[in-house]
């Protein structure tokens, strides 16, 4: 303690001694002259759920990767949801519709957000930096309905005016997965990725969807799984995600890529 001691007094004096003096004369103490920067802002980002579950609803390692990241860059993160019914219900060891069941989007996203969740209604670009969308059918079954009439989709009321509100604020939007095709119905003429444009022997199982993206009047850039596109003029930022069949980890990335672009755009 000695020796530590005597390492760290010589410099917290001459912190103290170069320290600028507060209005009232007093010289402020050394740990605030060492602590004394301002924090900076965090960037308060709204994640969109979509239920809870790859097949008719949020793609989950999707939405955790993106929470992840965000908690990592220090994001202040409210997460939203439609109170709407699902498209329907898959159950998920058959990959099979379940006749019999019927689910409501906000409250099966509620799952993934541990409760702590808004319906999508309340969301306005004002309160917020940015938004993400996470991926999942329900992107495309229960966000929009571009899993049954691909081009010719209609996408949520409040997908779609937050969506145009960030847009027009001039604040990122972040798409992973088949969330893009939201982006590109929406803001016409937007650049996103969904990844590579042919199959590659079941590398890209999805890899159509880049023709329905272009079809709806967007610039689809190809990608690999690890990177994000980012579309400066329109701020909004787009990775694979699970378009591709690869290792986990290697999706991990492309989301923590297209996060770090998100938050970046934020300036915060």
């Amino acid at each position: 303690m000695a020796a530590l001691r005597a390492l760290l007094v010589p410099r917290l004096a001459a912190a103290s001694a170069s320290a600028p003096r507060a209005p009232d004369g007093r010289t402020p103490s050394p740990r605030a002259a060492l602590h004394g920067s301002a924090p900076r802002p965090r960037a308060r980002v709204a994640l969109v759920l979509s239920g809870c579950g790859v097949y008719d609803g949020t793609e989950i390692h999707e939405a955790s990767a993106i929470l992840v990241h965000l908690s990592r860059g220090g994001a202040e993160v409210q997460i939203f949801a439609p109170d709407v019914r699902q498209m329907h219900v898959i159950d998920h060891t058959k990959g099979q519709p379940s006749e019999s069941e019927g689910r409501n989007v906000l409250t099966e996203s509620a799952r993934i957000a541990r409760g702590k969740i808004s319906d999508l209604a309340q969301l306005s670009a004002a309160n917020h930096d940015a938004a993400i969308f996470p991926g999942g059918f329900g992107a495309a079954k229960n966000l929009s309905t571009f899993a049954v009439d691909g081009k010719d989709c209609k996408v949520n009321k409040d997908v779609e005016r937050v969506l145009r509100e960030f847009h027009g604020a001039g604040k990122p939007v972040g798409l992973c997965c088949i969330a893009p095709v939201l982006a590109a119905k929406v803001l016409r003429g937007v650049e996103v990725t969904v990844g590579h444009e042919q199959e590659e022997g079941g590398k890209w199982p999805y890899a159509g969807t880049a023709e329905a993206i272009k079809a709806l009047g967007a610039k689809h850039c190809v990608k690999g799984v690890t990177e994000a596109h980012v579309d400066q003029k329109n701020k909004v930022v787009t990775t694979p995600a699970f378009m591709c069949e690869t290792a986990l980890h290697h999706i991990y990335d492309g989301i923590g890529a297209m996060v770090k672009e998100v938050l970046e755009l934020t300036g915060k």
